[in-house]
């Protein structure tokens, strides 16, 4: 058996760290994950007044703005975020409940990735936004006074990351603020689930309403799975981040991996560090591996998996599409079609992630069928797919892919090349080094 410790958890680490930059004091952050889009986070925060001392081994010490984020006045502060997709949609929305202006932008593949629900919805509360170069789109320059609160649509077809940002500005807003959803559909609602435990974790008070036959009724926000648009609405109280002492959970997209690795390898893994009754919708790992006929065991020590024989299943991956790389990767050495449905949104990820994850496990001989939103995987098993000689796996420039691809040299113990190993740094600094313990 090999024993893994999983990475802290992107997506609160995120979350974390902006609430306790919103605190009023200081507040102590322990493992939050180290990368290079945590970095862009930390590094907005500062400038919009937050102070954020590293104590190492994951931890920080944060000092609250005093007044809300702070921007520029003749010229707007300089707000890069990189290649993080969080970055840019959490901290759009929070910049806007401060003052004075903010030039936010990224790199070249950030300025494809659309922005503008979240933008027409801060625009409508009260702010003001230019787009440098294609509307809907970053690069932008925010100029706000602060937003209004009072009733506000949101459309989260794009990223529930829209939604998560208006929610962690709305304590700001000098009335409550009511967000109803609206569109065609949710995807990623436990990420919305993750960004309300953090704002109650730091004192922030909210409902959640649902509607039926009898009109709107308050739900318990843990118990909702499914938020279909014009029948979900969030109130959020006008209040004060407070301080105090909080711990990053582990990863459950970064563990995919780790777990993955168990139920194709040659050897059990352990990995060790994660809540099992994480709300992290990327928890959804061990479902769709029992589906699939993997060996999973909850144990006091950490979640092991086990070689498996396994099979083919058809899955719904809107609610956890970080997964669906591991997954297609992992349906290779499945008996039968896998189909991953319900994903269209991943096409406006780092790079087109089901055309990467098509064209990558082509290059071993898997048949793969791609549509606008869906992936079919045609695994061979009992046949164990091989990695050609001098094959070098294609990266993206996303580190997801990177990862995900390693699992195909598993199950026969071939080295497995990728064009670009640093791009790991985004999200799983360390991958490479717990790696070495299964390659």
């Amino acid at each position: 058996m090999i024993t893994l410790q999983a990475p802290a958890s992107k997506s609160v680490s995120h979350r974390t760290l902006i609430a306790a930059s919103l605190a009023h004091g200081e507040s102590l952050v322990r493992h939050a994950l180290s990368s290079a889009d945590l970095e862009r986070t930390r590094d907005i925060l500062h400038t919009a007044g937050a102070v954020l001392e590293d104590l190492g081994d994951g931890s920080w010490r944060v000092r609250g703005m005093k007044n809300g984020p702070a921007g520029g006045e003749s010229t707007p502060a300089d707000c890069n975020v990189g290649e993080s997709g969080t970055t840019c949609r959490l901290l759009t929305a929070v910049l806007a409940a401060g003052r004075g202006s903010f030039r936010i932008h990224g790199v070249e593949r950030m300025h494809e990735r659309p922005i503008g629900a979240l933008t027409s919805a801060l625009e409508h509360l009260g702010a003001r936004v230019r787009f440098e170069e294609k509307e809907g789109f970053p690069p932008l320059v925010l100029e706000s006074h602060g937003l209004a609160g009072g009733d506000v649509a949101m459309s989260v077809d794009e990223s529930s990351q829209f939604l998560s940002g208006l929610l962690l500005a709305a304590p700001f807003c000098p009335e409550p603020l009511r967000i109803a959803l609206t569109g065609q559909k949710v995807v990623s609602w436990p990420y919305v689930g993750l960004t309300l435990q953090v704002m109650e974790d730091f004192g922030i008070h909210f409902t959640v309403e649902e509607l039926d036959d009898d009109g709107w009724k308050l739900v318990e926000w843990k118990d909702v799975t499914e938020a279909r648009p014009g029948r979900l609405r969030i109130t959020i109280q006008p209040g004060s981040y407070r301080c105090g002492e909080h711990r990053v959970e582990g990863d459950w997209s970064g563990a995919s991996y780790l777990l993955a690795a168990g139920a194709v390898g040659k050897e059990p893994v352990l990995v060790t560090g994660l809540r099992a009754d994480s709300l992290q919708g990327d928890r959804a790992m061990l479902d769709i591996l029992r589906a699939m006929g993997a060996s999973v065991e909850v144990r006091n020590d950490g979640i092991l998996v086990s070689p498996s024989k396994l099979s083919g299943i058809t899955v719904d991956m809107g609610a956890c599409p970080d997964l669906v790389p591991t997954v297609a990767m992992t349906a290779a050495f499945a008996n039968g079609e896998t189909r991953i449905t319900n994903v269209a949104h991943l096409r406006i990820k780092e790079c087109d992630r089901l055309s990467a994850c098509a064209a990558e496990l082509s290059r071993i001989g898997v048949k793969v069928e791609e549509g606008p939103d869906f992936l079919a995987v045609h695994g061979a098993a009992p046949a164990k797919p091989s990695i050609p000689e001098g094959t070098i796996f294609e990266t993206y420039n996303d580190h997801r892919i990177a990862m995900a691809v390693s699992l195909l040299g598993l199950a026969r113990g071939e080295k497995v090349s990728v064009a670009d190993p640093s791009v790991v740094r985004k999200s799983f600094p360390e991958f490479w080094n717990v790696w070495s313990a299964l390659a």
